[in-house]
């Protein structure tokens, strides 16, 4: 049975925007990398799916680091959620109805770790019980403004472990209560 994992980088006041938070340094680059490379798939709402398009196609300018992370996140399977979209990229597949009986068949036919990516998908799945992990990336940094790790209310949560991550991010890990 696959785990639902949803994780993302923060700043200290809870908020997920990746316009405004740092880039990762090269510790925590590398762990992404390490995470992408092992997951079974992901599951994506429309606007990270899309901003995470960026890396379905290979750049001059990027590092070596940054081909190693476009490559991993290509080859994983990824199921994107929404009603807008028409079409979707390479090992892609668009949910368009059920999200939650996807979700329940990905986690009773997989075995590994399939994330969730964006806060207002892990809402429903949250509300749907469907979320096994939690795991918040925090940076030094407050924002005071973009969109919250939690969408909605705060789901109740128990710690399971705390770990520096890179250079200067800590990880949070719960599970539901």
């Amino acid at each position: 049975m696959a785990k639902i994992v949803f994780g993302m980088n923060q700043s200290l006041d809870g908020y997920v925007d990746h316009q405004e938070l740092p880039p990762p340094g090269p510790g925590l680059f590398r762990h992404w990398i390490e995470h992408v490379r092992h997951l079974t798939g992901s599951v994506y709402g429309r606007r990270m799916y899309e901003a995470m398009r960026y890396w379905d196609e290979d750049r001059p300018e990027w590092s070596a680091e940054r081909h190693e992370f476009a490559a991993a996140w290509r080859r994983q399977p990824k199921w994107v959620v929404s009603r807008s979209l028409k079409s979707v990229g390479p090992n892609a597949t668009l949910v368009e109805d059920d999200i939650e009986a996807v979700v329940r068949g990905l986690k009773a036919r997989l075995v590994g770790e399939i994330a969730v990516s964006g806060p207002d998908l892990a809402r429903s799945l949250t509300d749907l019980g469907l979320i096994d992990e939690y795991r918040l990336y925090f940076h030094p940094v407050v924002l005071g403004r973009g969109k919250p790790f939690f969408a909605g209310p705060r789901p109740p949560l128990r710690l399971v472990a705390s770990d520096l991550v890179g250079e200067d991010a800590i990880r949070l890990t719960y599970v539901p209560a």
